[in-house]
């Protein structure tokens, strides 16, 4: 199939903006909780009324500091309450805002403030301030800072005092559906990053349909979703302004490290991921198991959830004695797999990687089913996804409705819909190639089948092509690789090169359990466990299971561990952990010629 669409569900309005959203709730659901932020260590809901008015406050404070309709309002933060609080804020003053991930290097922080004219910014940290002072003189636009860890919300509500409430509702509308919400940059894995401008009516388009695409999951009054993605990430901004138009309740985690504690206070109805998270407590809980001498209890239960999923989806459904291991293991395992997740929730969203179809079928045999989707940063954030009564497990979904997914005689998937970026900012070359015939060129390659279902299958400029002349699309093995408890990252080689290969690092958390468990000295680092053959014989069957997705001609023949890892400081990952392809390949050249040596 070349192309599929879904009929909208949800009718962008003509003249309104995402401050509409929160005028709305507190009209309808004044006392109903829509956020939840900690306050001395407990999660504390915090009601319609109640958010609206300290968005007002913080928007009057803007106004009173000079911020101006149309100005953009930079926020460098990690995911905290502030951050959804200031976002909202900047809307009701008018302003745009241009999310800065918190991780960025103060070279980063000058492209992205500089290139958006950012006239204003609120950075979290002292790291973060620093950051910004020191390129402050090529920053001629930037006029003013402020800094949530030193009272940015109390002193701009104090600035704001004599702001009458006339001149906030008078910005709160100002902004029409067609104007600019926010500029967020792409991760920027071949170049500079590129400012997507992304309209209100994208985020109306966008959210409105998912929300009802997948009404049981955002039940007002009932769901909640803990958010730990990056806010800055556009997936971040999804589960923002989607729990805001739902409502439901939305809680900010800003660090992951006791994301299980987190989970276990907050009870989320919904989980919103991407596939490292999922793998990670799969892979944690397996390890216990094998630590308190019940893995194989863990791996027959795994294999049975498998089987039971995969059940499902044939007419005859599981079996009698197929439904008799699952009732058994409920008990023993999955009971407990849900209480790491919360207790309270049945579904799931993964994005930003392949999920794989093994982990999909595990995790919807134990009664969590993660609904796997697929976006970019154009596309503000889900294109394409799972709908929660018509899942596909190996496909990222159907179209998000009321757009169109082509696939073109190349293979690359083409977009089109309402909730599109009208274009990069300030660069109409890029635009220009990127909107090209009225249809959003995404660079992934893909297939649709019989109903619309999409597969993504690799990106177009990370195609391999071997010296026999095989094109080998490196995602689909990565991520199967990926998918092992001992790998932390892998990178498929071979461009012009006679077989395909792979870099490989080891996670360093589960290395420490490896190396426990096999007897080798404590504190083993991977430059010192990369050449034992026993490590190398499990990184082996790592390397077998990608293989077994892939033809012979695409398999990985040789691989090589890395003792370093890959990572954000050294510019071989984004934030949103995609890999630099080409950084990794200057910086671990040697370690590529070793592969292909003798």
């Amino acid at each position: 199939m070349r192309e599929f669409s879904l009929p909208a569900l949800y009718e962008v309005p003509t003249d309104g903006n995402l401050t509409d959203l929160i005028r709305r709730n507190a009209a309808q659901h004044p006392d109903t909780a829509v956020m939840s932020r900690k306050v001395a260590g407990v999660w504390t809901d915090v009601t319609a009324t109640q958010f609206l008015a300290e968005v007002r406050t913080l928007a009057k404070g803007l106004i009173a500091s000079g911020v101006l309709p149309g100005d953009r309002v930079a926020l460098m933060s990690r995911t905290r309450y502030e951050w959804v609080l200031t976002d909202f804020a900047i809307w009701s003053a008018g302003a745009v805002t241009v999310p800065v991930y918190e991780t960025s290097s103060a070279e980063q922080v000058q492209w992205i403030l500089s290139d958006s004219g950012a006239r204003a910014v609120i950075v979290e940290s002292d790291a973060h301030a620093d950051a910004v002072a020191s390129v402050r003189d090529r920053l001629p636009e930037l006029a003013l800072v402020w800094q949530f860890d030193k009272g940015a919300v109390e002193k701009l509500a104090a600035a704001g005092a004599e702001v009458d409430e006339e001149t906030v509702d008078t910005r709160m509308t100002a902004a029409k559906a067609d104007d600019p919400a926010t500029i967020v940059y792409t991760s920027g894995t071949t170049g500079r990053p590129k400012g997507c401008v992304l309209t209100h009516r994208s985020f109306f388009a966008e959210c409105g349909n998912v929300v009802e695409r997948l009404k049981p999951l955002f039940r007002t009054g009932e769901c909640s979703v803990l958010l730990f993605l990056p806010a800055a990430h556009v997936f971040g901004r999804l589960v923002e302004i989607a729990s805001v138009m739902a409502p439901i309740k939305l809680g900010c985690v800003p660090d992951i490290k006791n994301l299980t504690d987190e989970l276990a206070a907050f009870r989320p109805t919904l989980i919103l991921g991407v596939p490292r998270v999922f793998e990670k407590v799969y892979n944690s809980a397996r390890a216990r198991a094998q630590g308190d001498g019940k893995g194989r209890i863990f791996d027959r239960a795994a294999d049975t959830a498998i089987s039971y999923s995969r059940a499902l989806s044939t007419p005859q459904g599981p079996s009698f004695g197929l439904k008799l291991r699952h009732r058994l293991f409920d008990k023993l395992v999955y009971s407990k797999l849900r209480a790491v997740l919360g207790g309270r929730g049945e579904y799931a969203i993964s994005g930003g990687a392949p999920l794989g179809e093994r982990l999909g079928h595990f995790y919807r045999g134990i009664g969590f089913t993660v609904l796997e989707g697929y976006g970019l940063t154009e596309s503000c954030a889900a294109t394409a996804f799972n709908p929660w009564d018509r899942q596909k497990i190996g496909s990222v979904g159907q179209p998000l409705p009321g757009s169109v997914v082509r696939i073109a005689d190349d293979g690359e998937v083409l977009l089109h819909g309402e909730h599109l970026f009208t274009g990069y900012w300030r660069n109409e070359a890029a635009t220009a190639e990127a909107l090209a015939d009225g249809w959003f060129h995404t660079g992934d390659i893909g297939t649709l089948d019989e109903d619309g279902f999409l597969a993504i299958t690799g990106r177009k400029k990370e195609i391999i092509v071997t010296a026999g002349g095989k094109n080998v699309a490196p995602a689909v093995i990565e991520d199967r690789i990926r998918a092992h408890a001992l790998v932390g990252e892998c990178m498929v080689v071979g461009d012009g090169r006679p077989f395909v290969g792979a870099l490989i690092t080891l996670d360093e958390e589960f290395l420490g359990r490896w190396a426990e468990e096999h007897g080798r000295p404590a504190g083993s680092t991977a430059l010192s466990l990369r050449e034992d053959p026993e490590l190398l014989a499990e990184v082996q069957r790592a390397v077998d299971d990608g293989n077994a997705a892939v033809s012979k001609a695409e398999s990985v023949r040789k691989f090589r561990i890395l003792a370093a890892q890959f990572t954000e400081e050294a510019g071989h990952i984004t934030p949103s952990l995609k890999l630099k392809r080409n950084v990794v390949a200057k910086d671990f050249a040697h370690e590529v010629e070793s592969i292909y040596r003798g």
